[in-house]
């Protein structure tokens, strides 16, 4: 784990001390001179990190198998393999890759260009074409052709009785030709009862058929549907431009949120192990008679606390290691730490004027809401236009076949249409209103964000230039308070000193050391908001060319 490299000078680091005991002074060695300030820089780091950034990032990548969920705990128990040290690029590339919410902006960007593409269809005529194969089985056919059969066949029969009843009285040879005749009409019903139907009650017919439509004219929608389209895509292009600053900011945050929970484990630990030698030497004291039970118990009690805050600096540290995880959406057995030391990360290389000045240029949120004023501009025109006239077209072809004795036909019909909205009781117009107001109130967010734009700007430039003092302040402090400590020690030692002002100086040294740590966060902070802030990245100098305040602010001190 990288982590601070805390700068500590010999025993009484260049002092030349005298104890005054017993009314004498007894002479303490010699120590070295005191450096001077000008060797005093903020917080000079370890460049050499306790664990190298892994060289294959790609592994860290989650299942592509979004939808499929945990079934046992080796699912989600964390792999010795997949514990990796990355660096803030490292964790920037992977976010890139795998940030889920940074995929559902990429998708709606996806969503907006098919509308855009649905809009400017409108542009071009429909073609529409049918075919279809019908079979018919008319029962209505059915009962008509067995009524007409039926009436031929009663016709046929009466005229059959009439002649019967004419033979009684005829001779033979009249008998002969009535019953001939008969004979034929008794003939002729069946006949009539097999010839084919005169109305066909079963047809098969294939039919085909090509319909064009066309808007002509439509009162300005079809532009305004189009331009609305273009500019809905304009803001969700610019969503996904903020949603990549903003990730790049929330990424950065938590990797500093690691960074300084790995530093003050660190610290903990190092105030552990300072409560533990003073536990060691006040025990000594009190069995060479110099010392007391009770600095003994208050050793024990500091020690203890401690120990608690180490406790519970390792708890945030898992802590914030899952939250870049989390953000990361990485694999569930996979966890991080972090590989780049803490230091400053360099300079904002403008003025406060010029950031305002490119900030409310280049903020992507700014050119979002214009984009959503021009939607409900566009809107209002295309709520407006169905007021006006709207004139179509259309032309449609027809190919039929019967296929019971392969007849054949071609048919078409070409039309036109103009309709006008006469009255809908003003919703038309109230709707319109609407739109309009939409636009009236995008104006005044573009307006109110600037003014939010030049407060996020000037509050993380003014915290940039306190925590760049902070760091050459809280390097001198760390500086005294460990040099504070050796005198405590050697005062209570010599028996001239409590065990009180050890416990205090243990203290001050604890905490110098997280002021130190959270002024070089806070700055890292405030330089990766600048640059969200401001919408791009700046160039910014280099660590090594940082001037430092350390040395006038040690020589005030």
């Amino acid at each position: 784990m990288q982590h601070l490299s805390w700068i500590k000078w010999s025993k009484v680091g260049c002092l030349s001390a005298a104890l005054v005991m017993g009314g004498s002074l007894v002479p303490i060695q010699a120590q070295e001179d005191i450096p001077s300030a000008s060797d005093l820089k903020p917080s000079e780091i370890n460049e050499q990190p306790l664990r190298l950034p892994t060289t294959d990032p790609k592994i860290l990548n989650p299942d592509p198998k979004v939808l499929d969920v945990p079934t046992a705990p080796e699912d989600v128990t964390i792999d010795p393999d997949l514990d990796q040290a990355i660096t803030l690029e490292q964790a920037l590339e992977l976010a890139k890759r795998n940030n889920r919410d940074l995929q559902v902006v990429e998708l709606q960007v996806r969503q907006s260009r098919a509308a855009l593409a649905e809009a400017k269809a409108a542009e071009l005529p429909t073609i529409s074409a049918q075919a279809s194969l019908n079979r018919t089985d008319s029962a209505t056919s059915r009962i008509i052709n067995k009524q007409q059969v039926e009436t031929q066949v009663e016709g046929i029969e009466d005229q059959i009785q009439q002649l019967q009843a004419q033979l009684p009285g005829a001779n033979a040879a009249q008998t002969a030709i009535l019953n001939q005749t008969i004979q034929g009409l008794q003939a002729q019903i069946q006949t009539v009862r097999d010839q084919p139907s005169l109305f066909p009650s079963v047809s098969n017919l294939f039919n085909t058929s090509v319909q064009l439509d066309y808007d002509v004219f439509t009162s300005g929608q079809r532009p305004a549907s189009i331009r609305a389209a273009e500019s809905a895509l304009k803001a969700a292009e610019k969503s996904l431009e903020t949603q990549l600053q903003q990730l790049r900011l929330d990424v950065s945050n938590d990797y500093y949120d690691m960074q300084q929970a790995d530093e003050l484990v660190q610290i903990a630990k190092a105030a552990v192990r300072n409560a533990e030698e003073t536990l060691d030497n006040t025990r000594a004291l009190e069995q060479a008679g110099l010392g007391t039970r009770f600095d003994v118990l208050r050793s024990e009690v500091q020690l203890a606390n401690q120990q608690q805050q180490l406790s519970q600096a390792q708890s945030q540290q898992l802590t914030a290691r899952r939250q870049l995880a989390q953000r990361l959406s990485l694999n569930p057995r996979a966890t991080l730490s972090a590989a780049d030391p803490v230091k400053i990360a360099g300079l904002w290389p403008i003025s406060l004027t010029n950031t305002i000045a490119k900030a409310q240029q280049n903020r992507s949120e700014l050119g979002e809401i214009l984009d959503q004023r021009q939607i409900a501009q566009q809107n209002e025109r295309l709520i407006k236009g169905s007021f006006g006239p709207q004139v179509s077209v259309a032309a449609s072809g027809n190919f039929a076949v019967d296929l019971d004795d392969l007849t054949e036909a071609f048919g078409y019909s070409l039309g036109g249409q103009v309709t006008k909205l006469l009255f809908d009781g003003g919703a038309t117009k109230a709707n319109a209103r609407q739109q309009a107001l939409g636009a009236k109130i995008a104006e005044t967010q573009f307006a109110n964000f600037k003014n939010l734009v030049r407060f996020q700007v000037e509050q993380n430039y003014f915290t940039l230039q306190s925590s760049f003092k902070n760091i050459a302040t809280n390097e001198c402090a760390v500086i005294q308070a460990e040099q504070s400590l050796e005198l405590a020690r050697l005062r209570s030692k010599a028996g001239i000193g409590t065990q009180l002002e050890v416990s205090n100086a243990e203290t001050e040294l604890t905490r110098t050391r997280s002021n130190r740590l959270q002024a070089i966060i806070d700055y890292n902070r405030a330089l990766i908001a600048l640059e969200r802030f401001v919408g791009h990245r700046q160039q910014q100098a280099r660590v090594g060319e940082v001037p430092s305040p350390g040395a006038q602010l040690c020589n005030q001190a």
